[in-house]
């Protein structure tokens, strides 16, 4: 039994209903922060939790969403390449054993749809975006269950006891674990969309420019800049001997 004066504070504590999962997932957004009245601690914790699972939820949903469609250009693309390849090796064999005449010419065209098939599948990184999407999406749902696990024991702490510290320490314990939740989905999605920018600015460069805009895109990777060069490995500095002191 709940407070009477406490039961308008429930349904609008996140702009939507209990059932609701917030926007859809067409894109990643922010949420407001769900505001409320803490005369009840508990529920409010339990408020955040649930707000706070249900982002972690979204979000996961979203990159579950956006594999789909690169899963089947990937395969589509994989299967195109692998025929064409089959293909331009099979077609001039043919047309040198006198089986199919002119066969050849067809080879080099199914040769040429190979390679586009593989340069397209690199330029927008189709199974790259494929594979980046899955990993993410299951690094979510991996750190969505330790924090399952860790706010139970700390329900179970509160509840069995002893309680350690005061209801104020207890609270500030919850809110620390819900803080550091979301601030690890909130890294996973930075590392995904940093490396999706990295792979952008290196399919979308020349082959010769492949590799150095690969090696720039890390920021750590910029750290060595300025420091004086090394003398190559295997040589000693020169440095002038001193004379041992004469015996008197």
């Amino acid at each position: 039994m709940g407070q009477p004066e406490m039961q308008p504070e429930r349904p609008p504590r996140d702009g939507r209903g209990d059932g609701a999962a917030g926007p859809g997932p067409g894109d990643l957004t922010g949420r407001p922060f769900p505001l409320g009245d803490w005369g009840e601690p508990a529920q409010r914790l339990d408020d955040l939790y649930r707000w706070v699972e249900r982002g972690a939820l979204q979000t996961a949903s979203w990159y579950l969403a956006e594999r789909v469609w690169k899963r089947r250009g990937a395969r589509a693309l994989r299967c195109g390449a692998a025929a064409g390849a089959v293909a331009g090796a099979a077609l001039p064999l043919l047309d040198l054993a006198g089986v199919l005449d002119g066969a050849a010419r067809w080879g080099y065209l199914a040769l040429l749809v190979s390679v586009a098939c593989v340069g397209v599948d690199r330029y927008f990184g189709v199974t790259s975006g494929w594979m980046r999407d899955v990993a993410t999406a299951q690094a979510v749902q991996r750190r969505l269950q330790l924090l399952q696990f860790e706010w139970a024991s700390e329900n179970v702490r509160e509840v069995l006891g002893p309680t350690e510290g005061t209801a104020g320490e207890a609270a500030e314990r919850c809110l620390g674990v819900l803080r550091r939740f979301s601030e690890d989905v909130t890294d996973l999605v930075r590392t995904e969309t940093a490396d999706w920018m990295v792979e952008f600015r290196v399919g979308a460069a020349p082959m010769g420019l492949a590799s150095s805009l690969a090696g720039a895109g890390r920021p750590e990777l910029g750290g060595a800049q300025g420091r004086l060069a090394l003398p190559p490995a295997g040589t000693r500095p020169n440095m002038p001997r001193q004379r041992p002191p004469e015996p008197r």
